[in-house]
């Protein structure tokens, strides 16, 4: 055989493999473009929060720079979508003060929110003797001796788009859920059990994904 067959089967290879190779990159592209066109079209919202009630069980910042607390928040959340379903795959509860981590983290367990549904969480937060912050103590202690309190709820977690039989990839979710505790003969709440306090909030929550 001569040289100039060799090469002329040599180029007759590498076009093929440049065809098949183009082929794969066209498919990809229109497989890429369908999704996002569907995704476009279905305008995927974000669920929305609303933190119903906290419970407080006990909220003790005696100790200078430490703080004691136990809560249970109700937290309700809703899949505004028509078409797109919702999976937490990790959701975390706990409570800040002044931006300050004060109880440890409490996991809900992983679900699927389906089209307009809506779920209910009821975790307990605690924290004892969390440490804080010498100034955010000084203003908790203030607070705490005026009779109110401004605490924050917060729910971090990821989560996944399911658009028919497509799932997207893990998102962050942030969720923000600022709520009044009152304390003496100014309490609002209702007692519930032993030095357990249930105040009604009805407060809608920031969300960001």
């Amino acid at each position: 055989m001569s040289v100039k067959e060799c090469d002329h089967h040599k180029g007759k290879k590498r076009k093929n493999f440049q065809r098949v190779f183009w082929c794969i990159v066209v498919f990809l592209f229109l497989v890429l473009l369908a999704i996002l066109l569907i995704w476009a079209i279905l305008r995927p919202t974000k669920p929305t929060f609303t933190l119903q009630d906290v419970t407080v069980y006990a909220f003790n910042a005696t100790v200078a720079n430490f703080l004691t607390s136990s809560f249970q928040v109700t937290l309700i959340s809703r899949n505004p979508n028509d078409h797109i379903g919702v999976y937490y795959d990790r959701l975390e509860t706990y409570v800040t003060y002044q931006s300050q981590q004060v109880t440890f983290r409490t996991s809900i367990p992983p679900t699927y929110q389906g089209h307009k549904e809506v779920n209910v969480w009821s975790p307990f937060v605690y924290g004892t003797n969390v440490p804080v912050a010498p100034f955010n103590f000084q203003g908790l202690s203030q607070n705490q001796a005026a009779g109110t309190v401004l605490i924050t709820v917060r729910a971090n977690g990821r989560v996944r788009w399911k658009v028919g039989t497509f799932i997207s990839g893990r998102y962050h979710l942030y969720v923000r859920c600022p709520a009044f505790i009152s304390f003496g003969a100014r309490t609002n709440g209702i007692v519930v059990g032993e030095n357990a306090v249930k105040f009604q909030i009805i407060q809608r929550c920031s969300v960001s994904v």
